[in-house]
């Protein structure tokens, strides 16, 4: 059992409680960390998902996209993130648009077979020239007190202030460029697990995108080497070694704002005290947990797992399978396609052509598959499925479940030479290696509500200054998960802020 009163509790085990863990414990805190899963980590794990294949996947997260260097160097995490070269892929009948972050010639001369004279190659130069510009800017910010709106906006300067934070990004968008799929490319940054209209004057979806482009300084969407789990497993070591005390198997079952815990174990229900209390759970969590209520968000992705025996054919010769699938490989995600699928879910439909896109991890790194698997030329293949909210989920989540997947393969097989499903690796009980996650399935197997993966609508990077944006309206209650201020994808910034907010 641990000690009846602790400096601090974080009420779950994912990755960003182990780095406010860590950092906590390294600064002489009695920390205890309470997760209701058997393992730490949260969705940023890796799994065998199919009976004797060995292959880790990430299961339920994507890539590390913010995990800034600054905490990988503070907490000595044995980590190593590899970048990708090809940034995407996009088809577009027999030929298709080739991104290459290590030959600007070839970029270019994939651009003019797509766009023809259009302009669009130097359009996007200077609008990605922009954001690595803000993204240089704004990525130290996030690991600092909150700046306000004023001094965000003199921060990154007045074009692209107007053009990221103040008008819809589809407007600005169809204005910068002309080529639909140039377009679409460009807004997939702004959709992904996010349901949102990008010409909708709520800005949501300029969220997402700033987000998804700021990275570490740079916007690189890097690969770790052994999978998700090697992030946490390396996280679970640093907090462990300042001396954080860690049980799994822990279910809170209730959170009082005057510091008491409540939890339980296969042994029984038990209390423990704590000066602050970090919540790595979701706001709708956490409110339950008080005794109150807050309505609960709405996923949007839909998540398809596979390992490969070999990777499919493409229409395009000119181009590799191994380039096109080691970036974001991008299906029917054009401007009006994505409008298309947006409109259809809003009305309650599954999107008769869903976009998607998927990558393959196993591509940067082969360390998670195991020797047979390498040798063989198999391969992992992680798919994103955009407009697909809860919603659609709901009545019938096993029925709902098939008729989207079947929907997202026939769209990927629109845009190969050959149908994915002939390229399936087989477990050797003969059943193909593929498995979805809707929304409704990370609620009931994830504990998130709605299925969320930002556990809520993602908020500016600005705010109250000097605060963190991980305060509650709770003096001993702190935010330290995605919902969090400055939260969202695999980052471990909402869990070292909190940390910081407690030394402060």
């Amino acid at each position: 059992m641990p000690r009846f009163h602790h400096d601090v509790v974080i009420v779950g085990g994912g990755h960003n409680g182990l780095v406010a863990a860590a950092y906590l414990a390294r600064a002489g805190r009695r920390v205890l960390v309470l997760e209701r899963l058997g393992h730490v980590g949260g969705l940023a794990v890796s799994a065998r998902a199919f009976p004797g294949v060995d292959a880790r996947l990430s299961r339920y997260s994507y890539l590390v996209s913010l995990l800034p260097s600054k905490i990988v160097a503070d907490l000595g995490l044995k980590v190593a993130l590899r970048r990708r070269r090809y940034a995407s892929y996009t088809p577009v009948g027999e030929t298709g648009l080739l991104v290459d972050n290590g030959d600007a010639g070839r970029t270019a001369a994939s651009f003019a077979r797509v766009t023809g004279g259009s302009g669009d190659l130097e359009a996007w130069r200077r609008f990605y020239g922009m954001t690595a510009a803000v993204a240089e800017r704004v990525a130290p910010t996030l690991l600092e007190p909150l700046m306000d709106r004023g001094a965000m906006r003199n921060l990154v300067g007045d074009e692209a202030w107007r053009d990221l934070f103040e008008r819809p990004i589809g407007e600005v968008v169809d204005e910068r460029f002309a080529d639909d799929t140039v377009r679409g490319v460009v807004l997939t940054d702004a959709l992904i697990g996010t349901f949102a209209d990008p010409r909708d004057p709520g800005l949501l979806a300029n969220r997402c995108f700033l987000y998804h482009v700021v990275g570490d300084g740079t916007g690189d969407w890097n690969v770790p080497v052994g999978g998700m789990g090697a992030v946490s497993g390396g996280l679970a070591d640093a907090a462990r070694a300042a001396g954080a005390q860690i049980l799994t198997g822990a279910e809170v079952v209730a959170v009082d704002p005057s510091g008491e815990v409540t939890f339980r174990d296969a042994t029984g229900e038990h209390a423990v005290r704590a000066d602050r209390i970090l919540a790595n759970v979701p706001p709708a969590v956490l409110a339950r947990l008080l005794g109150t209520a807050e309505p609960a968000p709405e996923g949007a992705q839909l998540k398809v797992n596979m390992v490969l025996s070999r990777l499919p054919r493409l229409r395009d010769a000119d181009v590799d399978p191994a380039a096109a699938f080691s970036g974001t490989f991008h299906i029917n995600e054009g401007r009006d396609q994505l409008a298309r699928a947006h409109a259809e879910a809003t009305a309650g439909r599954i999107p008769a052509l869903p976009p998607a896109e998927v990558y393959c991890h196993s591509l940067t790194d082969p360390s998670i598959l195991g020797p047979e698997l390498r040798d063989a030329g198999a391969h992992t293949m992680t798919l994103f499925g955009l407009h697909m909210p809860a919603r659609l989920f709901r009545d019938d989540p096993a029925g709902a479940r098939e008729a989207a997947l079947r929907a997202t393969l026939a769209s990927m097989n629109r845009v190969l030479a050959e149908p994915i499903e002939d390229c399936l690796l087989r477990a050797p009980d003969g059943s193909p290696c593929l498995e979805v996650k809707t929304p409704v399935d990370l609620e009931t197997e994830a504990g998130l509500p709605g299925g969320h993966i930002f556990h809520r609508d993602l908020s500016w990077p600005y705010g109250e200054p000097g605060r963190w944006g991980v305060e509650t309206s709770f003096e001993r209650i702190l935010l330290c998960g995605a919902g969090a201020r400055r939260g969202g994808g695999v980052s471990g910034i909402p869990g070292h802020n909190a940390a910081m907010a407690v030394l402060a």
